[in-house]
């Protein structure tokens, strides 16, 4: 088992009912990733389905979930032999952080697409492009340190006062323990960047308030490619959107979240 699995394991106590308990590995600066709660969340989901695998989870995040022990609750709301629907909340101390309706389905790893089209932007090869500096020991930036990411030079260009003036973030991305690719990583994955709206020359904690991914094929091993952008800043609101293509030039998942602007 990797750490990640660890990270994200969920105990059966019941059909509804698993354990879990939130590693503070995965903190950005006090609150936890969103990906790694999604992650640690569709364990239970999967496990207590007929199929093997989240192809489409739909997240509201209510509160602030903080590390230590939690439960992930599950209500079976259709059970089909192609697909099946759970609602699922994520409670610590009696209270819902994160509700999710997750439609669990089985996927063909040898399927072929009948048709699919490429990727919204061309990435430079690995070699020319650019790690984030690390960050201060008393960020409390823990999950930075759970990963590699490797950033397409431009979209990182605020951190040098330089933003592209677009929504957008770029990066190749894979664990920094080595584990290959599985959907829950995917789940990590789709919301492992930093917020699109930084390139765009706001700063601050955004906070999402609503996340939906799709799982689109089982992922090749290998390094993962993760496009970013965003469409609207509005009133205090952007939205943000990510494509995560293999190692094999496969389109394995896709997301869009809706956010609120950093503060401060």
């Amino acid at each position: 088992m990797t750490k990640f699995d660890e990270a994200t394991q969920a105990i059966r106590v019941d059909d509804t009912t698993y354990d879990v308990c939130l590693d503070d590995g995965y903190s950005i600066g006090g609150p936890l990733n969103g990906g790694y709660l999604m992650a640690t969340m569709l364990r239970a989901v999967v496990d207590a389905s007929p199929h093997a695998h989240p192809i489409s989870t739909s997240a509201q995040f209510l509160r602030v979930a903080r590390p230590g022990p939690a439960r992930v609750l599950l209500e079976q709301l259709k059970t089909g032999r192609t697909a099946a629907m759970t609602r699922a909340r994520l409670v610590q101390d009696g209270e819902s952080f994160i509700e999710v309706l997750v439609t669990t389905a089985t996927l063909n790893g040898e399927a072929a697409p009948d048709w699919a089209d490429g990727p919204s932007a061309v990435m430079p090869d690995l070699a020319d492009c650019v790690r984030l500096p690390q960050p201060k020991p008393q960020s409390n930036m823990n999950f930075s340190a759970q990963m590699e990411l490797v950033f397409d030079p431009p979209t990182i260009g605020w951190l040098t006062g330089a933003p592209t003036g677009r929504p957008e973030s770029r990066a190749y991305f894979r664990l920094a323990e080595p584990q290959d690719p599985d959907p829950y990583v995917l789940a990590l994955a789709v919301d492992a960047l930093p917020p699109v709206v930084f390139s765009a020359g706001a700063r601050g904690w955004a906070p999402t308030v609503e996340l939906t991914w799709h799982l689109r094929a089982l992922p090749a091993p290998g390094w993962l490619t993760l496009i970013g952008g965003g469409r609207l800043i509005s009133d205090g609101w952007f939205d943000e959107e990510v494509e995560v293509w293999d190692s094999a030039g496969r389109l394995v998942a896709q997301s869009r979240q809706i956010a609120r602007l950093g503060r401060g």
